[in-house]
């Protein structure tokens, strides 16, 4: 059991990550995701209407040595992801129902930055527009998110 003292057992991922402390409440007992940690995908900005977050491309390239297309899908549905989310709100999750990605750019060295947008915060779709960019501000990929906000499942009785 949790109380609203205790650090949960995310909280240096949280930290590390640079999760605002007012999002730590939410995101404490689960985490960010394995594959958020692997990928390196640091936070800078989190709403439900703007989520801004980089990952290097270390790490994250394919065999030609670029980075990975999956890896553009990847940092655009976190951050999409947890955009919806927060739209959600409590006794709400939200659950990604499609995603695509157009790739402009290739890249080999440096550090992406992904900036997602709001395009509709509706009751029970949200979807954002994701752009993914240089370190000089090249787009180097646009994608789109939609999520379903779903209520959460009662706690069984008994």
């Amino acid at each position: 059991m949790m109380d609203n003292f205790t650090p949960g057992p995310f909280a240096d991922e949280l930290v590390a990550a640079g999760v605002p402390d007012h999002l730590h409440g939410w995101l404490e007992r689960f985490g960010i995701g394995a594959l958020v940690v692997k990928m390196g995908i640091h936070f800078l900005e989190m709403s439900p209407e703007r989520t801004v977050g980089t990952m290097p491309v270390e790490g994250n390239t394919q065999v030609a040595g670029i980075l990975h297309g999956g890896a553009h899908v990847v940092l655009a549905e976190t951050l999409g992801s947890f955009s919806a989310g927060m739209h959600a709100g409590p006794g709400r999750h939200a659950v990604g129902i499609e995603v695509n990605a157009t790739h402009h750019r290739s890249i080999s060295a440096g550090i992406v930055t992904g900036t997602c947008t709001a395009v509709h915060l509706g009751r029970t779709l949200v979807t954002h527009e994701v752009v993914m960019t240089d370190e000089h501000g090249r787009r180097l990929s646009t994608a789109r998110i939609t999520n379903m906000i779903r209520e959460n499942a009662a706690p069984p009785q008994g």
